[in-house]
This record gives C-alpha cells, sequence and structure tokens, in this order.
C-alpha cells in the first residue's frame, strides 16, 4: 500500500486521500483480477490436454475392441482399398479423430488419413503398443502436434498383431482453452466491476472520515495535534463511546496522578479502571453533567469540562485550580483576620474611652482594676490555649479563631480532653484540617439560640485525634457520606469562589495522612466530625 502510495505521487496523480486510495483500490482489484483469471487458465490448459489424451485413448481402445479390425489386418495387404482403412476411416469420421492409424507389428502403417502413406513405416515409435502397454502423449507427428492414445491390438487368440494409434488435433484442444476465455473474462470483469464498485463507496465513506483531505495534510494535523496536546498547560482526556480511554495527554496526567511516561499504554483501558470510583470518574465519565464541574483528585482541585463527539464518546479538559483555591482560602483567613481586628479595634476603643473617664473621674482605682482585669483575660484565653496546645502553629490559628468566634458572638471553647505535644510530623496538614472544620462549625453554630464551638485535640500514642462540635442544626439525615463530596454544600456561593470544597479537602488530606474522618451528631442535636491520623507525631 505504501509502495502503491509512492508510486501515485511520483507519477503525479492526485494528492486528495480519496482518489489515492480509490486508485489504489482499483489497481489491487484489477491486479486480483488478472492473477486469479491467470491462476485458473494455467490448470485448465492441462486438464484440456489430459482430457484430449484420454479421449484419444477411449477411442483406440474402442477401436481395438473390433474383432474384424484384427483379422482384416491378417488377412489383408497395406493397400489403401483394404478393410483395415475402410475401418479405421469410419472409426475416425465418426469421433471426429484427427486420425486413426492402425499399424501391424512391424511398425508399418495399415491404414492412414492420407492414403499414399499406407505402407509407410510410422513416424513415432509404436514400441510401447506393440509391448502390450497403453500409451497417453502429446506429441509430434507427420500430420502435426496432437494428443495421442496407443493400444495393442490383439487377435482372437489374445495375441499381439499390432497396434492403433488415434490422435485428436492440438488445435482443437487450444480452441476449446481458448474459447473458455470469454466467458472466464467476463466472470473477471464481473468482479472488477463489483470491487471497483465497493471501492468506489468506501473511498466515499473515506472522503466524509478524512474530510476530503491529502494524505500530507492528515499527517501534518496529527503531528500538530501531538504537538499542541503535549505541549499546552491543560489536561485533556479523550474517551469512546464505551468509557475506555483514547489518549491522556501529559498536563492531564499529571494532574489525574497518573505515571506520564505511561500514557500511551493507557489507551484502551477503562476510566474506572485508571482511575477508581469518585467524583472524578463520574465527572469525565458524564454521570455527574454540568460546566466548570468542580472536583478534587489526590491534593489537587480540578475544575472539569466535558464535550461530546460524533461517536459518542467525549473529550474532558481538566484544569488546575489548586493555588486559586489556596488563595481565595488564605483571602477568606484574612478577611476573618481583618474583622476580628475591626471588632477587637472597636472593643479597645470602648475600653480606652472607659479608662479615660475613670481617669478623669478621679477613680485611678478603678482605673486600675479595670486595666488588670482586661489584660488578664486575654492572657488567660492565649495561656489556656498554648498550655493544651503545644504546637505553635495550631495555638496560633485557635487564638484567631477565638477572636473571629467572639466577633460573631460564638463561644468557641477547647475540650477538657484537649492535649497535644509539639511532636507532629504534619502540622500543616492538621492546621488545614482544624480551620476548615472550625470555620463550617461556626457558620453552623452562629445561627443557633446559644451558640458555640467546641474543640478537642489530643493525642494517643502516635495518632493525632481531633473533634470538633458545634451548636448548629446539624447534619441532614442520611446525608452523613454525601456532605464529603466536592460541590455540596448548605450555604450559599461565595463572590470570590465556589462553596463545597472545604469537607472535601479534610477527607483527602486525612486519606493522605493514612487517617480518616467521620462525622456524627452532638447529644444537643448539632453536628461533630471526628479526625484520626494516625503516625502523625513522632
Amino acid at each position: 500500500m505504501r509502495f502503491l502510495l509512492t508510486s501515485a505521487r511520483r507519477l503525479g496523480l492526485p494528492r486528495r486521500a480519496v482518489s489515492q486510495i480509490l486508485l489504489t483500490q482499483l489497481a489491487i482489484a484489477a491486479g486480483v483480477a488478472v492473477l486469479a483469471t491467470g491462476l485458473f487458465l494455467a490448470p485448465l490448459s492441462s486438464q484440456l490436454d489430459d482430457q484430449a489424451m484420454r479421449r484419444a485413448l477411449a477411442i483406440a481402445q474402442s477401436a481395438a475392441a473390433d474383432p474384424a479390425l484384427a483379422s482384416g489386418l491378417l488377412d489383408s495387404a497395406p493397400v489403401p482399398d483394404s478393410p483395415v482403412q475402410a475401418a479405421a476411416e469410419r472409426i475416425r469420421r465418426a469421433t471426429g479423430a484427427e486420425y486413426v492409424v492402425v499399424v501391424d507389428l512391424n511398425g508399418i502403417r495399415r491404414s492412414h488419413p492420407s492414403p499414399d502413406r499406407i505402407g509407410k513405416p510410422v513416424s513415432t515409435d509404436p514400441g510401447d503398443a506393440l509391448a502390450g502397454r497403453d500409451v497417453m502423449e502429446i506429441d509430434e507427428g507427420t500430420l502435426g502436434r496432437s494428443a495421442r492414445g496407443k493400444v495393442p491390438l490383439l487377435a482372437a487368440d489374445g495375441e499381439i498383431v499390432g497396434a492403433v494409434s488415434v490422435g485428436i488435433a492440438y488445435d482443437s484442444v487450444r480452441d476449446r482453452l481458448v474459447g473458455a476465455i470469454p466467458g472466464l473474462l467476463a466472470y473477471a470483469g464481473g468482479a472488477l466491476a463489483a470491487g471497483a464498485l465497493a471501492a468506489y463507496l468506501l473511498s466515499r465513506r473515506i472522503q466524509r472520515q478524512t474530510r476530503d483531505l491529502a494524505f500530507s495534510d492528515i499527517s501534518a494535523l496529527l503531528t500538530e495535534r501531538e504537538a499542541m496536546l503535549h505541549s499546552i498547560r491543560e489536561g485533556v482526556i479523550a474517551l469512546d463511546r464505551d468509557g475506555r480511554i483514547r489518549l491522556v495527554n501529559d498536563e492531564a496526567a499529571r494532574l489525574l496522578g497518573l505515571p506520564t511516561h505511561s500514557a500511551d499504554a493507557l489507551a484502551g483501558r477503562a476510566l474506572d479502571d485508571v482511575l477508581g470510583a469518585g467524583r472524578t470518574t463520574d465527572v469525565l465519565s458524564g454521570r455527574v453533567t454540568g460546566r466548570d464541574l468542580l472536583t478534587v483528585q489526590g491534593a489537587r482541585v480540578l475544575v472539569a469540562n466535558r464535550m461530546p463527539t460524533e461517536d459518542g464518546g467525549a473529550v474532558a479538559t481538566l484544569r488546575d485550580r489548586t493555588e486559586l483555591e489556596h488563595l481565595a482560602r488564605e483571602l477568606d483567613s484574612t478577611r476573618g483576620l481583618i474583622e476580628a481586628l475591626r471588632a477587637q479595634d472597636h472593643e479597645h476603643a470602648n475600653r480606652l474611652h472607659t479608662l479615660l473617664g475613670l481617669l478623669e473621674l478621679g477613680l485611678h482605682e478603678e482605673a486600675a482594676d479595670f486595666v488588670t482585669e482586661v489584660a488578664g483575660v486575654h492572657r488567660s484565653t492565649a495561656e489556656q490555649v498554648t498550655e493544651k496546645v503545644r504546637d505553635p502553629l495550631l495555638a496560633a490559628l485557635l487564638v484567631g479563631k477565638g477572636a473571629v468566634a467572639a466577633e460573631r458572638g460564638v463561644s468557641l471553647r477547647l475540650a477538657d480532653r484537649t492535649s497535644l505535644p509539639d511532636s507532629l510530623i504534619d502540622p500543616g496538614g492538621l492546621v488545614t484540617i482544624t480551620g476548615n472544620l472550625v470555620d463550617n462549625a461556626l457558620d453552623a453554630a452562629a445561627a443557633s439560640a446559644a451558640p458555640w464551638v467546641e474543640v478537642e485535640l489530643r493525642a494517643e500514642g502516635r495518632s493525632a485525634l481531633l473533634h470538633v462540635r458545634d451548636s448548629g442544626p446539624g447534619i441532614p439525615a442520611g446525608r452523613g457520606e454525601e456532605i464529603f463530596t466536592e460541590g455540596w454544600s448548605t450555604k450559599q456561593p461565595s463572590a470570590h469562589r465556589e462553596r463545597g470544597l472545604g469537607l472535601a479537602l479534610v477527607r483527602r488530606l486525612a486519606e493522605r495522612q493514612g487517617g480518616a474522618v467521620r462525622a456524627g451528631g452532638t447529644a444537643d442535636g448539632g453536628a461533630e466530625f471526628s479526625v484520626v491520623l494516625p503516625e502523625a507525631l513522632r
């Protein structure tokens, strides 16, 4: 095929793929028809030769079986008007043979289509027939090339007295062969026409599928596609109608946590087998529909979009939103701190006004007591946290969250059993988990009559345990697992980011450290989230 296409280009034939394919298929069909004709004619010639020799032998055997022929040979001389000549000519005319020659034991003709050759020796050796053997052959004689049959001629007592040689003109065999060629060519032409029609229909189908492009254009498109897919900074994954992977570019493999060096080996594998069950698989396979769908894969927050293709498959694109999500959460934290500082500024201004009033009224002892009380409250709060939570990052987080909770009118307290040493292997991960759970608890508790949030952090061996309880409305019935799904939230979307990722990230971070997170309820009807992180302490 490649040789034919290369030859077509060298000969200046059409560049369009469909034209080259059509010409190639027509050439192949014609070649097959010629080859089939040749393969059929080759054994046909041999078969016709064999049939002619067998017919000549059968005529010779029939002639030799006539007892009058043997008696005539013994009783008459080799002359043109002998009974042997008359019998032989009668047989020749009846059978259509070229000649029927009877010879005696000396090889002298006793009959011949040309009477002037009677009485003369035969031109071919009759030895095998005179020895009692039947002979079939294609040979050259005085009458030209012929298919011959020779048999011994027996007398009434069974003694060999001569031989009978019958010839079938080779021209008649060739005429039969030539006569068979038109019919054979008709069949070959019909097969060629059917092949040409099939080639045309196939080429039309290929024309629609290739958009009438030349092979060079298709090759260029494939090269450009490969370069584009592996150079863009957006993940692309293509699926067929059965959910099997067609291609995965390098960025998609990186975002999905797949080995980039084996991306080509993923082709043909089912998406469920490669990624496993989860929201990412549901989004990419189309079981979850929508635009700019958020999903968490490993430690990454991804934005996925899926576009169906005409053949029932789909192409999905993936964008990394992890850094943007981190920035959004930092913005949330910053806004929370700003609100806490604003509240502290108002509170500080009120206290300064109170202190100024006490001093102007000359109540110096009362002013001193007021300053001591205010400073003691802040000091005792910070000391209470640092005494139970020795890790500085977690302690700072809880002190900051306490200020935010106070501004929102929520009581944030540490449980009596809280006790966490300063020996965390990954304090940043626990800070993220705790911050997300406390933020959710503050949102849930803010609307209750007596809002409160309780945090319990403690160590059991090398495991770290975290419990966050609130006075909110609790977890909806039957939603204990659904709340950890990306995009699930009971709150209104924020102006700068989508909701429903906090709990999903909490679970991912916990599972990445070999832990687990569980949601339940409190005795007062609120919610309780429990996180266990094994091997979290040194």
